[in-house]
């Protein structure tokens, strides 16, 4: 198969979309800002699609199963990854914020902060939910209502109930199976055609940004976003890539393989409208497709290291700017707290400023208005912590996958070095003694 020139590819193309609504954002702000619908367009056309190739892709998977014991064993392995690697997140999130200070020096009075502009956050924020809540929040009131709100964990609670149930059936689930099976291809080419939009909705998203908060928004604020983008990095690369180092696979190129959603992701500040793409680039990595199914899907949830790192980063550096002294147990508490509301926040774009109110609302600690200091470059950080997100969620699947034998190594190595996935065919010795 003759490889695609570097103008052909999608990332070129995204990539070129993002200058483009850089300049546009700079030079033409008040056009720029009537461009949003192009960006929330997109992520809704890939939104309609998340639900029904969750339910196909993860009922196919689970009915084909010969041991349901599977499902539980995978699960349970993936809960406690997730729940080690956020706490790792939020724990050097709070070292770095310690370490550096960001907000030290800012010295902003909370009776002069006007939360007005924070007011519909703040309503968010009031129902958001506490553990037990969210836990039953997984349940849906009813099935057709987890897929007409899109709500992922819901959906995929009722996907693995029904791919148990139809794995019980035996023989006689092949004629429903089959045909979920084929639909799930449909939908996957209808997001390869939506996903073409892709350069088009980072325009319209990179200069809605610029165009609304200007480049000059990022001066006062500029230790913090270092702070973030550079632990988001090291969390990637030093955690994240030694993971991957020690199952015989390369960070550098696993970020190379995945370049076009991490583009997409930055132009949106959003994972959701990769996680179709990333599902398949997953199995075409060497992941089981029911494994990829169910851990990467529940990731999204319970599995967001780039918004834990920005929960106690933000709430340190409100704390830092607002001259909030606390005490060496409230920050313990901070943590705690924080480890727990992230498994609330979705991927979607926004949700962690929302979860980062409804934390400091719970605490008491840290005043909710310092909030207004940070709203201006909260997309830039979303930017970061979203691709965070998705890396963290990738690796987690592999390393899940490689945990259950249910990894192809070095089918693995051959994608990501750009070779055929397909092992090479063997030759015959009277092959070649014909050929001599």
């Amino acid at each position: 198969m003759r490889q695609k020139r570097f103008y052909q590819q999608l990332y070129f193309w995204v990539f070129m979309a993002m200058i483009l609504g850089i300049l546009d954002g700079y030079f033409f702000p008040a056009f720029a800002v009537q461009l949003k619908p192009l960006g929330e367009g997109f992520i809704r056309l890939i939104r309609m699609m998340i639900a029904p190739i969750i339910f196909t892709t993860v009922v196919v998977g689970i009915a084909g199963m010969d041991n349901l014991k599977r499902v539980g064993r995978i699960g349970l392995k993936s809960f406690v990854y997730f729940e080690v690697m956020t706490t790792l997140a939020l724990a050097i999130g709070w070292v770095v914020a310690k370490v550096f200070q960001p907000g030290a020096g800012m010295n902003a009075d909370v009776t002069n902060l006007s939360i007005a502009e924070l007011q519909p956050t703040l309503n968010a924020a009031k129902v958001h939910h506490s553990l037990a809540e969210f836990l039953l929040n997984i349940i849906p009131r009813t099935i057709v209502g987890a897929f007409a709100e899109g709500e992922i964990l819901q959906v995929l609670f009722i996907s693995v109930i029904f791919g148990m149930a139809m794995s019980g059936v035996g023989e006689a689930n092949r004629p429903i199976i089959n045909a979920l099976d084929q639909i799930s291809k449909a939908l996957m080419r209808m997001i390869s055609m939506i996903i073409k939009l892709a350069p088009l909705a980072v325009f319209g998203a990179m200069s809605y940004t610029i165009g609304k908060f200007g480049v000059a928004s990022l001066g006062p604020l500029v230790k913090l976003l270092g702070c973030v983008y550079l632990t988001c990095l090291f969390f990637v690369i030093c955690c994240l890539g030694l993971l991957l180092r020690f199952n015989g696979l390369s960070i550098w190129k696993f970020l190379k393989y995945f370049r076009e959603e991490l583009f997409i992701v930055f132009g949106t500040a959003s994972s959701e409208p990769v996680l179709p793409r990333v599902m398949a680039k997953l199995e075409q990595l060497g992941c089981s497709k029911p494994l990829v199914g169910i851990v990467l899907p529940a990731g999204y949830s319970f599995n967001l290291d780039g918004t834990s790192v920005y929960l106690t980063m933000g709430a340190l550096f409100i704390a830092q700017a607002t001259n909030t002294h606390l005490s060496f147990g409230k920050e313990l508490a901070v943590l705690f707290v924080c480890l727990l509301t992230s498994k609330g926040a979705a991927a979607v774009v926004g949700s962690a400023f929302i979860t980062l109110a409804a934390t400091l609302s719970s605490m008491h600690s840290i005043p909710v208005e310092g909030m207004v200091l940070i709203i201006g470059v909260d997309w830039f950080m979303a930017e970061a912590r979203a691709m965070t997100n998705m890396i963290g969620n990738g690796v987690a699947t592999v390393i899940i996958a490689r945990w259950e034998n249910e990894f192809d190594p070095q089918k693995a190595i051959r994608v990501l070095n750009g070779e055929s996935s397909e092992p090479p065919a063997k030759v015959s010795p009277a092959t070649v003694t014909s050929e001599v």
